[in-house]
């Protein structure tokens, strides 16, 4: 949430409450003229000075105590508030008095809800931004009995609509009440767009559901083997027993594989990649991988044919994430294209170019920025998790380098990555 106005009268009351100035509002006994600033109760529709916790930091809850007692920090609640550092902050906010009348109108709001500052600043909050709840009530009506009550000091985060001149949207708004004294000085609206919080749920929806659907196939698989050969272990030949043992092998680590990539996807959303930079032979670990899937059986030695074209340079890389990039590349190329798939390294003085084509179909237009996404499978999207490129891309950029999607000569797809030279990394 943000914080809109920064005073010592913000500060948490000390054990022993001063006496308030002459003339001064008196809070109930147990309330604080001051704001604590710590995060909102989980639930309810108004927060008070006992839903915060009580932190001592010396500071006197009387402003007036706190600037000497010339009623400066009052002041400072009450003065002019400088609209451009508001500016910089990311989250879209509005500042009324109390009356509702709007003191800042940010950049972030004027993006966010497309009203100029001009238009904003001025007028009251309900022309600007009016604010229905879930019944479709008028929030600044409803919540004029909270910021009457000296003790009540925000409301924690909902789910506000706004009600636009052309169509409807939804915000998460958190207010905070500033009062000096138990007086109402302002009201400050932090209003977040709730499509990005979306969006971000249905992508754990979707990971969770692609995990399950992914680990159901081997463990079941796994499953059915394991008491197959425990409840008729004597009536299978040895041959029998290796084939059905393989399989679970199989199985096993494609489950493995499926677990590192949602700790992979885990690590790069949380920018939790660690990259460990040695000097790596990149055509030996390409030749590595291409052997690694010809043993496997995924495919013959004739789909392979890998090149270099000029010198490379010497290249310090993480060699296990260069290996899983060129991995995914190559599997990508194999489950979805067709024909030979080629790997041609092109080396520079800078750095490194490595691209990986197949004779298939390709990737259209329309869908070359959307094969880096979490979840894109194409048209074959009952294979794989989807999490393969997005990966790749994201280890390619922790290493400063570029990755992309084209046509190939042969008329399939052609990713194609960019890895600087670097060089050792000290400390």
């Amino acid at each position: 949430m943000v914080n809109t106005v920064a005073s010592t009268s913000e500060q948490a009351p000390t054990t022993q409450q001063p006496p308030a100035p002459a003339g001064a509002t008196v809070p109930p006994a147990g309330g604080s003229a001051g704001l604590p600033t710590t995060a909102a109760p989980a639930s309810g529709e108004a927060m008070t000075a006992d839903d915060e916790p009580v932190q001592d930091h010396g500071v006197p809850a009387d402003p007036a105590e706190a600037d000497g007692g010339d009623g400066a920090g009052s002041a400072a609640l009450d003065g002019p508030l400088p609209a451009a550092a508001f500016d910089l902050l990311p989250d879209a906010v509005v500042v009324t008095d109390a009356a509702g009348t709007v003191e800042v109108f940010n950049r972030a709001a004027v993006r966010l809800i497309g009203v100029p500052v001009p238009a904003a600043v001025g007028r009251h909050l309900t022309e600007v931004l009016p604010l229905l709840d879930e019944r479709g009530n008028d929030w600044w009506e409803c919540s004029a009995l909270s910021r009457e009550l000296p003790r009540v000091i925000g409301q924690p985060e909902r789910r506000l609509t706004y009600a636009g001149p052309v169509h409807d949207r939804d915000f998460h708004v958190t207010v905070r009440f500033t009062r000096v004294a138990g007086r109402l000085a302002r009201v400050s609206l932090s209003l977040r767009d709730t499509l990005s919080r979306e969006r971000l749920e249905r992508n754990r929806a979707d990971l969770v559901a692609t995990v399950a659907h992914e680990l159901r196939s081997p463990l079941t698989s796994v499953k059915g083997f394991t008491a197959t050969l425990l409840a008729k272990w004597d009536r299978f030949t040895d041959e029998q027993k290796k084939l059905m043992l393989n399989t679970v092998n199989t199985d096993a680590d494609r489950v493995t594989r499926l677990l590192a990539e949602v700790l992979d996807v885990s690590r790069i959303d949380s920018g939790r990649i660690q990259v460990r930079k040695q000097i790596v032979d990149l055509p030996s670990r390409v030749r590595s991988v291409v052997d690694g899937k010809i043993a496997a059986g995924a495919a013959g030695a004739e789909r392979f044919n890998v090149r270099e074209e000029g010198e490379l340079p010497e290249m310090w890389v993480d060699p296990d994430k260069m290996e899983q990039v060129l991995h995914n590349l190559v599997d990508n190329a194999l489950r979805h294209g067709a024909g030979t798939v080629t790997v041609l390294l092109r080396g520079s003085d800078t750095g490194t170019e490595v691209s990986v084509a197949d004779e298939g179909e390709g990737v259209s237009e329309s869908n070359a920025a959307r094969v880096f996404t979490k979840f894109w499978r194409g048209a074959s999207r009952g294979n794989g998790t989807g999490l393969g490129l997005y990966i790749a891309k994201a280890l390619i950029e922790a290493h400063g380098g570029t990755i992309s999607v084209g046509r190939a000569a042969g008329g399939g797809a052609e990713f194609r990555f960019f890895v600087p030279a670097g060089g050792p990394v000290f400390g």
